[in-house]
């Protein structure tokens, strides 16, 4: 799943350090007593500390996926970016009035939030189960657009954030969150990780006949949207929910397995249903 993770090398005048250091308090102790406010883990994005390198360099990363996309992503998520006003122009706002959080909050309810960095996985879920997206809000640096190993703004915003706007993709994304905080079993953390990387990350979907992209990692990366479908290495096979979940992956190359969905329904009613077995098996689990 998303790490939110920041790399040292990226530029950071536009997080405000004192905020950064409280929030990063809260997630350091997520879960213990006096530390169950999820909401304390945000912070503001300030915005007037990118520079005009950062502004370009998402310009150069929006004009080299969006003429790519165009023909080779889902409808959904292109539907998306035009909702939620996702433009070449500037790095997109996440507050006030021009923000991407005025269009999802009248579409679906959902939020993309700032975070200070790496969010473990409970304080992760619990994000999402209020409908809000814990986002990065550095960078790339300009020498490293080809590749970065940690998210950035243009991965979580640019990659994530368009399929929040659907209503189908936006309940799946909630119910999942909802579900892994009923979980402790490992065995499912597990396997709850695994459906996120083959889904929300790395996934394809078959529209007018097509093979498309939605997973983040593929829409945001120049190089990797392309392999996952012009590659003859690459497997793709029919998503089912027990395949993937059972299905290790590796974060340090391109996929070569990938799987297909045939609608967001069917993500969203495979959801609802793993859900609905956690949700039984969490009172057992809690008298042990």
């Amino acid at each position: 799943m998303a790490s939110n993770k920041m790399s040292g090398s990226l530029n950071h005048a536009m997080i405000d350090g004192a905020e950064a250091k409280a929030a990063q308090a809260v997630v350091d102790h997520f879960g213990e007593p006096g530390y169950g406010d999820i909401t304390k883990v945000y912070i503001g994005q300030n915005y007037a500390g990118y520079t005009e390198e950062n502004q370009e360099t998402w310009r150069i990363l929006y004009d080299r996926q969006m003429d790519y996309l165009a023909d080779h992503a889902s409808n959904v998520y292109l539907s998306g970016a035009r909702s939620i006003n996702l433009v070449r122009d500037h790095i997109p706002y996440l507050e006030g009035p021009k923000s991407v959080n005025i269009f999802l909050q009248r579409l679906t309810g959902w939020q993309s939030r700032a975070v200070p960095g790496y969010l473990p996985a409970k304080a992760f879920f619990a994000c999402l189960a209020r409908r809000e997206f814990p986002t990065t809000i550095v960078i790339r640096p300009k020498e490293s657009i080809d590749y970065l190993p940690e998210p950035d703004i243009f991965h979580d915003v640019f990659g994530h954030v368009p399929l929040h706007a659907d209503p189908t993709f936006a309940d799946f994304l909630q119910t999942y969150g909802k579900a892994a905080l009923l979980t402790n079993d490992p065995v499912h953390t597990e396997r709850l990780a695994r459906l996120f990387w083959f889904t929300v990350e790395f996934g394809l979907i078959r529209e007018d006949g097509q093979v498309k992209l939605y997973g983040s990692g593929l829409i945001s990366s120049p190089g990797e949207s392309r392999h996952a479908l012009q590659s003859n290495e690459v497997d793709r096979r029919p998503f089912d929910l027990e395949t993937v979940c059972a299905m290790s992956f590796e974060i340090d190359h391109y996929q070569p397995i990938l799987y297909v969905l045939e609608s967001f329904d069917q993500l969203r009613d495979a959801m609802n249903s793993y859900a609905e077995r956690l949700l039984n098996e969490a009172p057992a689990a809690a008298t042990v």
